[in-house]
């Protein structure tokens, strides 16, 4: 045999050897094999030489724009988002009416329930005191955060995103609708306010229960690139990353944006409260929400709407029961059920829907800790309403404090979105979700530290010290607090705000990046889930509401929320390590149920959309 063929034959045989080595290992990575030096690249722990090394510098950045980037081109490209579909900012636009009007009336609450109606205190409706108005404002945000797994079931079995958000939507116009009208005086007059303000608040919170577990998968559907490309910049020339995961950041970013502009409405209501009343506040909140509900009709045609998945919710439920009762998470899969000889009832999925709920329980980890941080988020919009009323206000409604939280987010997240993170990006700092998560945890606390103390000091001030509210602070009928101005309160706002940018925004982002694509909903749902425990928690503080034990509240809180977010980041750092390979989940099962399609079909690949 000619010397030239024998060396073809050795090279020809040593690639086979490798392709059944990596067989075994689960894939064959063409990358890895080198026909040019020493046949075989290194893998495992072997030592790649000087050669090798060379050879791979050379060729590291040949990859041609839009194809999928080498692992040496992750490491050292800078990574770019894309821009907004036009659905896109549709959908933040529905997300944005409905959170007007939320936040318009939510934020109303404690002064409706807590002040008697007589104008003693203020404005007020109900006269039920403080722990009766923290506890069902409290109440109130709990309730919210439970409907979303309802509006999650009635979405991926029966309706779709997009039809659970009109019918929810009509259900939540009906609660608006009673609130508007038992709060007109002549319903208070006659007794209808208390009993109107219950039955509103658990129709309200099924509609935005529906409305908000589908609202933030919708406008993340709307955007379809799955993979990382590679793309040359026209204008300098510059080889960047277009990373998915940097757009779905931004997709969320702008999102919390629109949700906070809709917090604004909070500048108006306190005024319309104090100067007309409390019903002309919750119809305007009435109407923006019509507004709304027009441009989810209207937008339809533009919307990528995909069908209900069937019973995933619900199978998820069960098969996390088999999971339990037999300790073991592959219990579930039919296969595991043959092998073991359990072949009594007939199971509704198969083994990949058992897969896809585990990872979907994986992603459901990092959510064990944000109970606390929304026990301290909730603050905002009791306990420190309630602080600010102990202050001298000048002219400043209490409830209009509020609104530094949504104005800190507004001014803090494009600074963020257009400077820090493309500066993080292009200097290859990674600030990644679990490290911006703790972050968030840390600034809340740091939030309760500044109350904590401010509290402190209203009990040092006169007239009344640590009894605000008394008599000797009473002026033409009315109290006005203590000696101190209602605008030292702003910082704890803001921190407030800015703690949200990196704690819940993050948040969002993860459930549905790191949810399988049949189970989106489902986790987000489990993501709004854990407000619901965070306003279960802060039900149990209610009794520590009052002077002058809730300094301490707002102490304990500090220290929980710095001590948890330490502890979340010990955790769950390796996760951050492990982002690019979660975040190609969602690219491998379309690979794989393409395959699966083309199998039946007996066709060829068709090319990924990109």
């Amino acid at each position: 045999m000619p010397e030239h063929e024998m060396h073809a034959a050795e090279i020809h045989e040593q690639v086979v050897e490798q392709e059944v080595v990596q067989e075994k290992r689960g894939s064959i990575d063409p990358d890895k094999v080198n026909l040019d030096l020493d046949f075989v690249s290194p893998t495992g722990k072997e030592k790649p030489n000087a050669l090798d090394t060379q050879h791979d510098s050379e060729q590291s950045s040949d990859t041609p724009d839009d194809e999928e980037p080498n692992d040496y081109e992750k490491e050292k490209l800078r990574r770019v988002g894309e821009g907004l579909p036009v659905a896109a900012w549709l959908v933040a636009i529905i997300e944005l009416s409905e959170r007007f009007t939320y936040y318009g009336c939510q934020g109303l609450f404690q002064n409706y329930i807590q002040k008697p109606l007589d104008g003693s205190l203020g404005r007020g409706a109900l006269g039920r005191g403080h722990q009766t108005a923290t506890a069902l404002t409290t109440f109130f945000s709990l309730w919210c955060y439970v409907t979303p797994i309802f509006g999650a079931i009635v979405a991926d079995q029966y309706l779709g995103k997009y039809w659970t958000i009109v019918v929810f939507g009509c259900v939540y116009l009906v609660g608006l609708l009673i609130l508007w009208v038992t709060a007109l005086p002549v319903a208070l007059a006659n007794g209808a306010g208390m009993g109107g303000f219950i039955a509103a608040i658990l129709i309200i919170g099924i509609g935005t229960g529906g409305i908000k577990s589908n609202v933030a998968p919708l406008i993340a559907d709307q955007y379809t690139r799955k993979r990382m490309a590679i793309k040359t910049l026209p204008k300098t020339g510059e080889r960047v990353i277009i990373d998915p995961a940097v757009t779905y950041q931004r997709i969320y970013m702008v999102f919390y944006v629109c949700i906070n502009i809709g917090a604004l409405s909070l500048l108006a209501t306190p005024y319309m409260e104090r100067d007309i009343g409390f019903w002309s506040a919750y119809l305007m909140c009435f109407c923006m929400f019509c507004v709304g509900m027009v441009a989810v009709v209207a937008g339809k045609k533009y919307y990528i709407v995909r069908p209900p998945q069937g019973s995933v919710i619900t199978n998820a439920f069960k098969a996390i029961g088999i999971m339990i009762k037999n300790r073991n998470m592959d219990a579930p899969k039919p296969s595991y059920q043959e092998e073991f000889g359990r072949q009594g009832q007939t199971l509704p999925w198969d083994d990949l829907f058992i897969d896809e709920l585990k990872r979907a329980l994986v992603a459901c980890r990092v959510f064990v800790f944000y109970p606390i941080y929304w026990v301290v988020y909730s603050q905002f919009s009791g306990n420190f309403v309630s602080q600010a009323e102990q202050m001298r206000g000048h002219g400043i409604p209490n409830d209009l404090m509020q609104n530094f939280d949504p104005i800190a987010i507004l001014f803090f997240a494009p600074i963020l979105d257009q400077i820090v993170y493309p500066f993080f990006q292009k200097h290859h700092i990674k600030f990644r979700p679990i490290a911006r998560i703790s972050f968030g945890f840390i600034v809340a606390s740091l939030s309760m530290c500044y109350a904590a103390i401010l509290q402190h000091y209203i009990y040092k001030s006169g007239p009344c010290y640590d009894r605000p509210l008394c008599d000797l602070s009473e002026v033409n009928g009315v109290n006005i607090g203590n000696n101190i101005h209602i605008a030292i309160q702003t910082p704890a706002y803001m921190l407030i705000g800015i703690s949200e940018i990196f704690a819940s925004v993050t948040g969002l982002e993860y459930a549905y990046m790191k949810a399988p694509p049949s189970m989106k909903s489902f986790v987000q749902a489990m993501y709004l889930l854990t407000n619901a425990f965070g306003y279960a928690i802060g039900e149990a503080f209610t009794p520590l509401v009052g002077d002058p034990k809730i300094m301490w509240l707002f102490t304990g809180l500090c220290v929980g929320s710095f001590c948890v977010g330490c502890l979340f980041y010990g955790l769950f750092r390796k996760l951050d390590s492990k982002e690019d390979e979660m975040n190609m989940l969602d690219a491998k099962h379309e690979e794989l149920e393409n395959k699966a399609a083309l199998a039946r079909a007996g066709g060829e690949p068709v090319g990924e959309k990109r």
